[in-house]
């Protein structure tokens, strides 16, 4: 095996797969791209964001993974974005994206997404009068972390909501309200990955996740809730409101290096929009032959 001063002189470009503290080593997910990387002649090498010893600009790209940690500190994470030279996805995107009031602005636009109550820290909130289940999570987060689902026609509930609002609101957090869509617990969350090809983003695989919010939140032990994933051919209406979400991309749909769309079917069983993950989303690469190799391609050629 070369070392790293041999494979230096032979002019192989650096590449940092960046995470967290708690995953220095990468997620096992992400490892997968390690050995197609190498058979391309590229150096990998997992580096912590918030790492003060990293030299960013020694790597030819910094390709966002596993930061899954940066939900608490989102004005550090974003600034330390601005300053990473080559950045996968870039510093703009990470900042529209990390903050989930992008949703209204896809809305806007005419995109399917679901109905959603904004709610800034000072804001108050009068619970919906009519029954149904709704979920509160906050417009800055990951993993499912602090999200949670209350059925308001009972009274427990209808306490417990009010008082994840609060909790929220009171550590200075937008907060987010959404009818609880039940098509989840049968059709379950379609999950669409894209990468960059050579002319914008391709589609190359997709999975199911299974419902994962089964009642109000009383805290996650680890960065992200458990899910559970098997493979999904999707159905041609979800590639095509996929496809719609990505051309209404900041800058358009050619600048990313890899993309997920996560959809649910509504209440007239059209698929809905209910996030656009840009910034660090599982790619779910151990589920679909091939996908480590997408991947491994899209930032070989990204590099150029």
């Amino acid at each position: 095996m070369l070392s790293d001063n041999n494979r230096a002189a032979r002019g192989e470009p650096r590449v940092a797969l960046i995470t967290c503290a708690d995953l220095p080593e990468l997620d096992p997910d992400d490892r997968l791209v390690l050995e197609p990387l190498a058979e391309r002649g590229i150096r990998v090498e997992a580096a912590v964001w918030d790492d003060p010893d990293v030299d960013w600009a020694g790597y030819a790209l910094a390709v966002l993974r596993s930061a899954w940690d940066y939900p608490s500190r989102r004005a550090e994470f974003v600034a330390w974005a601005d300053t990473v030279p080559r950045l996968a996805n870039a510093a703009d995107l990470v900042r529209w994206n990390t903050d989930k009031r992008y949703l209204r602005e896809l809305a806007e636009a005419g995109l399917p997404t679901v109905p959603t109550s904004w709610l800034g820290p000072d804001a108050d909130w009068t619970l919906p009068a009519e029954p149904g289940e709704y979920v509160v999570k906050p417009v800055v987060g990951a993993g499912s972390v602090d999200t949670g689902r209350y059925d308001l026609a009972d009274e427990e509930n209808r306490e417990l909501a009010a008082g994840h609002v609060k909790r929220l609101h009171a550590a200075g957090r937008w907060v987010m309200v959404q009818p609880y869509l039940t098509a989840v617990d049968t059709a379950g969350e379609t999950s669409l990955l894209f990468v960059a090809g050579p002319d914008g983003l391709r589609f190359s695989h997709a999975v199911r996740k299974g419902p994962m919010l089964v009642g109000p939140d009383y805290g996650v032990d680890g960065l992200f809730r458990p899910e559970r994933i098997t493979p999904r051919t999707p159905a041609e209406p979800e590639l095509a409101v996929a496809e719609r979400v990505l051309a209404a991309l900041p800058g358009g749909p050619g600048r990313p290096l890899y993309a997920r769309v996560d959809l649910i079917p509504g209440p007239d069983g059209a698929p809905m929009l209910v996030e656009l993950e840009l910034t660090e989303p599982s790619l779910f690469l151990a589920h679909e032959p091939g996908a480590a190799d997408r991947l491994a391609d899209a930032i070989a050629a990204r590099l150029g």
